[in-house]
């Protein structure tokens, strides 16, 4: 990836860590709850039949064969052969578990619909950031377009997978449901208005967009306005200015909270130690990373290393 670039490099950060993948057999009537897992994403690939999807407060979706959902906060949510079908916690029923990867059987004995659900994690600081503004459902449907011909091969493939489950089923189905999940994310960047505002629009701007590759590419750098304003060729003032209009929030408050997240995944993913950390962020003392950790990110940075 290329500087030039740094909308496509953001997005080659898009990778999934699964935490959960589920097949299931539903049959009317028929209701499941999903758990609230604020770091994951949900999703919903229907392979035959159809269901209705709450989310919150907003009005129900239809899904059926063909379509995905994405509730990419990981917010609680209900799935529902009809209105008022009574929807127990989805962890609660009785599963046939293959290490990552479950099956499920439920329901009242009537019209069958089958579903490859998953809670997946985008671990990289760019993913969480981009996730950050995605909307609370993104619902993809046949259209029709040649990259809905792509999606809805892969869902062929899915479903003939789940149906069968020949030897190896499991690992085809998992990583074609990272593969959709990836690309309906890319779909929704691409096409949707809300991606051309903010961090994202600021992507696409041929300076501001630059500033934020090297700031993502260099986190320990001692960056000041004037030096990336410097790299750019701008004035310190228009840079200055730009950056805020843009990002909405001034270029040095940008570069502490991106050090902040990358430190958050180090921390998390990594196993990294506090001392680590602050010494790979370029802080001279531990007591100075953690307070501007803790300023940041609202707790001590050893809450968040791995256990």
């Amino acid at each position: 990836m290329h500087a030039e670039d740094p909308l496509g490099e953001a997005l080659h950060f898009l990778r999934v860590t699964g935490s959960f993948y589920c097949r299931s057999e539903l049959t009317a009537p028929w209701g499941l709850s999903m758990p609230s897992w604020p770091d994951c994403m949900w999703f919903h690939i229907v392979t035959a039949g159809r269901f209705q999807l709450e989310v919150g407060t907003a009005e129900a979706r239809v899904l059926q064969a063909g379509d995905l959902a994405l509730v990419p906060h990981g917010q609680g949510h209900v799935l529902r052969s009809e209105p008022g079908a009574i929807a127990p916690d989805v962890m609660n029923l009785e599963h046939e578990f293959r290490n990552r990867y479950a099956i499920l059987r439920h329901g009242g004995g009537g019209a069958i619909t089958t579903l490859v659900c998953g809670a997946v994690r985008l671990d990289h600081p760019a993913a969480h950031h981009i996730v950050s503004l995605l909307p609370d459902v993104i619902h993809v449907a046949p259209g029709g377009g040649p990259q809905d011909e792509w999606m809805q091969s892969t869902l062929r493939l899915i479903a003939a997978e789940a149906a069968s489950l020949r030897p190896g089923g499991e690992a085809v189905i998992t990583r074609l449901s990272d593969i959709l999940v990836i690309q309906t994310l890319r779909g929704w960047i691409e096409h949707d208005p809300a991606a051309q505002r903010g961090w994202l629009g600021a992507l696409r701007d041929r300076h501001i967009g630059r500033a934020i590759s090297l700031i993502h590419r260099e986190p320990a750098r001692d960056w000041t306005v004037a030096s990336l304003a410097s790299e750019l060729a701008m004035s310190r003032s228009a840079f200055s200015a730009r950056f805020t209009e843009l990002v909405e929030e001034p270029a040095m408050r940008y570069v502490t909270r991106w050090r902040m997240q990358v430190a958050r995944t180090w921390l998390a993913e990594d196993g990294a130690t506090v001392s680590e950390v602050a010494g790979r962020l370029g802080y001279q003392s531990e007591a100075a990373f953690s307070r501007a950790f803790k300023r940041t990110v609202g707790v001590p940075p050893g809450t968040v290393t791995r256990r």
